[in-house]
């Protein structure tokens, strides 16, 4: 029996479409601006999430510090919450690569809000002061949270009102349009600038999108040579962002589905906290009510991967769910098997 891998959505396998889609790619040059399937793929991005130019890049991480790099001089501050993929996922790269300053806050919900920004902005001319030159956001949420239309705006608007741009960590931006019941690009309107991945969910082997305004992507296009990220022959796997963009992107909501279907079976046993609820987007995070009993969480994991589900060790006494393309029906079924064999292994 194959083990099913339930430990992210980037463990996906490339289509059948997307590698014959390899096969014919047209490509070039894309240092030179010569690549016309990565020029195809960056402008149908870019229409796609509304705004005026877009950016291949080879890795979310890479869209996010190409962001950050593009928006802030060294020194200068950007204000996140303290639960952002920027901090806690990408390897302390702010400080390397774009020399900023991280000001973080822990939101008093699942989701920050444009007071707890606000707080941590620096307002004035103290000389003592690093400068706050960025806000980031995420939508959706590394926790699972879907932040909704009207808390976004307000964070934008107040942040121009101040002049001081907004960077949208959109990894898994389209899963979050749907789960809002709206487009992409009403997402990424209230961002000056988004990152989204084509590996998360849509299947694609490699790569994320860094979109915003013409004069922005012409500035990130030489920093991400300076990041090493100027790519030759890119059409070969840019063809497959085509595909995860234009077909895959169209089927996320069934992954939702799958997740509650599998976050259910948790549910039922009245073991379980689950967080969040309801099941947002693809994926959903679970530890035992009663802690009294030791690593219960560790104990789990390790009967989950004994029985056949791989998961990522517990995360503060949490573990991940993620569900994807590659969980047919007829392995979701056998997941809900497995999951059921293990909690009666556990106790």
């Amino acid at each position: 029996m194959q083990a099913i891998d339930l430990r992210s959505d980037t463990v996906t396998r490339p289509t059948e479409e997307m590698r014959k889609a390899m096969c014919s790619a047209a490509v070039g040059d894309d240092v030179y601006g010569d690549d016309p399937t990565v020029n195809e793929l960056e402008a149908y991005s870019a229409e796609l999430v509304g705004k005026e130019a877009a950016l291949f890049v080879p890795s979310g991480t890479f869209g996010n510090q190409l962001a950050l790099f593009t928006h802030c001089g060294r020194g200068n501050e950007v204000v996140l919450s303290d639960h952002s993929h920027i901090v806690q996922h990408e390897a302390g790269a702010a400080a390397i690569i774009a020399g900023v300053q991280l000001r973080t806050f822990i939101p008093k919900s699942s989701c920050p809000v444009w007071g707890e920004f606000l707080e941590h902005i620096r307002i004035g001319d103290d000389i003592h002061w690093p400068e706050t030159h960025l806000i980031a956001v995420e939508n959706a949420l590394s926790n699972g949270e879907v932040l909704s239309l009207e808390v976004m705006r307000e964070i934008f608007e107040h942040a121009r009102s101040l002049h001081i741009p907004v960077h949208l960590d959109g990894a898994r931006l389209f899963n979050a349009a749907h789960y809002l019941g709206t487009e992409a690009r009403q997402v990424a309107a209230l961002s000056d600038s988004v990152m989204f991945c084509l590996s998360k969910g849509l299947c694609a082997p490699i790569g994320s999108m860094l979109a915003g305004s013409g004069e922005f992507i012409r500035k990130a296009r030489k920093k991400r040579k300076i990041m090493g990220g100027g790519m030759r022959q890119a059409g070969v796997i840019a063809a497959c962002g085509l595909v995860a963009l234009k077909k895959m992107r169209q089927r996320l909501p069934a992954d939702r589905d799958r997740a509650e279907q599998l976050a259910a079976v948790f549910r039922s046993t009245g073991l379980f906290e689950l967080k969040p609820e309801p099941v947002k987007i693809n994926m959903f995070f679970i530890r035992y009510r009663d802690c009294s009993g030791g690593d219960r969480e560790q104990t789990l994991v390790e009967e989950l991967n004994r029985s056949g589900a791989r998961v990522n060790p517990p995360d503060e006494g949490w573990i991940r769910i993620v569900t994807h393309h590659d969980i047919s029906d007829q392995a979701l079924q056998q997941a809900r098997k497995v999951i059921e064999s293990a909690l009666e292994a556990v106790g």
